[in-house]
């Protein structure tokens, strides 16, 4: 899952208690589809043990497009970017086996993604069932948007919520392409008229560089099992490379409560990246977000060029630890 995978690769996986403070950053943003179920429809994992975070993957497309109906896809996937697959194998659409449709093969066209937001309310815990939704609608007059929301299989409570704006590109010419007539007729059945899930954070983020950073990490480089099909950083490595420059006091005490990612660039194999990370926000003199840390990130080229801008909300892990966490180091990390 975008949000679970991304975070807990360098967070634990929080108790029921790291929730105490009851702040929510963020709302819901749009409506939920009508064919999004309080509780889903999906069967559940095939794993027989309870001593496992489990998840449920559910597709979401119109009931009927075209005069044929379009159900609900179920099945055990641990990822978001699967059920997003899935969603797409479901339609029919999946020629390359990776989302490119027929048309889009046809024209040597792939998605690829500006921006992502994810919330997260509350992180599973051990044991828990988690059910997975997706959907996807139109942004702009040449964008698609695709919108998650992970919550609790038994109680139907939010977990994380995930939006993210995606574009065409030419896979030879690396140039961004206004989508096609014949792709548009693809795939514009099975946009879903909601309003994104989370409220889009249209605040500016500012650019960072070596006097305005706090924490400087050097000599990022990616791992062949970084890379996707396209020979790109995946998305996902971005948060991890990110969050290697967050400073330490903040990892130990708080946990990532919303990310923002604006994509700038390709990353690829044989890049070498820097990541700064600028603390803004440490909730001093307000009580009502005391303890609360916002960050600004950049992940560049060695050379100079941007990559990924980012935003960053971290909330405590535990509200008898509000305040105790002192002040953060000035040496870069």
């Amino acid at each position: 899952m975008v949000a679970t995978a991304a975070t807990s690769a360098f967070l634990p996986i929080a108790s029921p208690a790291s929730d105490s403070s009851g702040k929510t950053l963020g709302k819901v943003g749009g409506s939920i589809p009508a064919n999004v179920d309080a509780r889903g429809t999906s069967a559940k994992s095939k794993s027989s043990s309870s001593g496992k975070l489990r998840v449920n993957a559910n597709a979401q497309a119109p009931p009927k497009v075209n005069g044929t109906k379009v159900g609900v896809i179920d099945g055990p996937k641990a990822e978001d970017e699967e059920t997003a697959l899935n969603h797409v194998k479901n339609a029919g659409l999946l020629a390359d086996g990776f989302g490119s449709t027929p048309e889009m093969c046809k024209r040597n066209l792939i998605w690829v993604v500006t921006k992502m937001q994810v919330l997260v309310d509350r992180y599973p815990t051990w044991g828990d069932v988690v059910q997975v939704d997706t959907w996807v609608a139109a942004s702009g007059k040449n964008g698609m948007r695709r919108d998650w929301l992970v919550r609790d299989s038994n109680t139907g409570d939010i977990l994380t919520r995930a939006t993210s704006c995606w574009v065409m590109m030419n896979k030879e010419t690396r140039r961004l392409s206004k989508i096609p007539d014949e792709v548009r007729e693809e795939i514009g059945g099975y946009f879903v008229d909601s309003p994104p899930i989370v409220d889009d954070d249209s605040r500016k983020l500012p650019k960072l560089d070596d006097n305005t950073a706090d924490y400087i990490r050097t000599g990022l480089t990616p791992r062949w099992s970084d890379l996707d099909v396209n020979q790109h950083v995946n998305n996902v490595k971005y948060v991890g490379w990110v969050l290697e420059s967050a400073p330490l006091p903040i990892l130990e005490t708080h946990e990532l409560a919303g990310m923002t990612l604006e994509y700038r660039r390709e990353c690829m194999r044989d890049s070498v990246l820097q990541s700064l990370t600028a603390v803004v926000d440490k909730g001093v003199g307000d009580l009502a977000n005391s303890g609360f840390v916002e960050c600004q990130h950049l992940l560049r080229l060695e050379g100079g060029g941007e990559i990924v801008k980012g935003r960053t909300q971290w909330r405590p892990k535990y509200a008898d630890r509000i305040g105790s966490w002192g002040e953060l180091p000035a040496e870069s990390a």
